[in-house]
């Protein structure tokens, strides 16, 4: 897939991410919107499954938003872990499924 499809389509699956994540948390920022292929041919848009992951950096959690391969497709900002804490229990309450892989993120 040409780069400019791939990014047409991408984008819109990470807004909608965007968006999920920005209702729970008030604030959500873009990340991939695009993959290459597995054999570097050619780019294909991040996945249509939506999951939910987090980081601990420190004293402070991130929430992502990922497809089926682990592409971060949002992001939250830096939480407080507590409150990081309850936001993804209230994600994965409402059905979203955890990404138990390794997170790909900018």
């Amino acid at each position: 897939m040409k780069y400019n499809e791939a990014a047409f389509i991408g984008q819109k699956r990470a807004k909608e991410a965007q968006i999920k994540l920005f209702d729970y948390t008030g604030f959500a920022m873009l990340t991939y919107t695009i993959r290459k292929e597995e054999n570097n041919i050619g780019f294909i848009p991040v996945g249509e499954a939506l999951f939910v992951a987090k980081l601990i950096y420190e004293n402070q959690m991130i929430i992502y938003l990922t497809d089926e391969a682990g592409f971060a497709k949002a992001q939250s900002k830096p939480l407080k872990i507590e409150d990081g804490e309850k936001i993804y229990s209230k994600i994965i309450k409402d059905g979203l499924k955890e990404y138990g892989g390794q997170i790909k993120t900018i």
